[in-house]
């Protein structure tokens, strides 16, 4: 079993990042669809929770979210603060860059928890990934539009690289806010060189 992994402020303040971010990626999605303030609400609250939920749920823990209501009311906040900014503000990349940092913050935090509550290492790395991606292949799936992890790009890899980094630093003894930044720097490295450049995995040839 893995070492108890004590949820301090650094890795609580990714946990924070990766929750507001992937909401506020799921209101973009809502604006660029034209959908009402309700569906910015719904869309921020399912991308938001989506993947700590699933998490949660897996690793045994109380789900985030209904111990305590804070991050549902800044998932609402910052629909609300979507639906009143310009639309100008939302085209082009914004959800691209948004959502890579969410991954990043997300993935470590992910691992994190998994690790704070035994799971072992490989399985913690798992969990990291999930936090990080369901959340986004949720807000696909209502937002109509076809899932990230069904393109070539460095997605699922850049949140993996987090989840590895972080596990692998923290079990070699380093201090865990350092670890953290450190895994949550790489992982959005590698998104937004994926972003900028376009590079992508080889797909299959059949």
């Amino acid at each position: 079993m893995s070492p108890d992994i004590p949820i301090g402020p650094v890795l609580g303040a990714l946990d924070l990042l990766g929750i507001a971010v992937f909401a506020a990626t799921g209101a973009v999605a809502a604006a660029r669809a034209g959908q009402t303030l309700v569906t910015f609400a719904f869309f921020a609250l399912a991308t938001g929770a989506g993947g700590g939920t699933v998490r949660d749920l897996l690793i045994g823990a109380p789900v985030f979210w209904v111990a305590d209501s804070r991050p549902l009311v800044a998932c609402l906040v910052i629909a609300l603060i979507v639906w009143a900014a310009p639309a100008r503000l939302w085209r082009g990349k914004m959800l691209d860059w948004l959502d890579a940092v969410g991954l990043a913050a997300y993935s470590v935090f992910g691992a994190a928890k998994a690790l704070s509550y035994g799971v072992p290492p490989i399985a913690a790395i798992v969990m990291g990934i999930f936090t990080a991606c369901l959340g986004g292949i949720i807000r696909d799936v209502l937002a109509g539009e076809p899932s990230i992890i069904l393109k070539p790009e460095l997605y699922v890899t850049a949140a993996a690289l987090s989840a590895a980094l972080f596990v692998g630093l923290s079990l070699a003894g380093l201090m865990l806010p350092l670890a953290a930044g450190i895994a949550a720097l790489a992982g959005f490295g590698l998104r937004a060189i994926a972003i900028r450049k376009g590079i992508a995995l080889p797909t299959y040839r059949g």
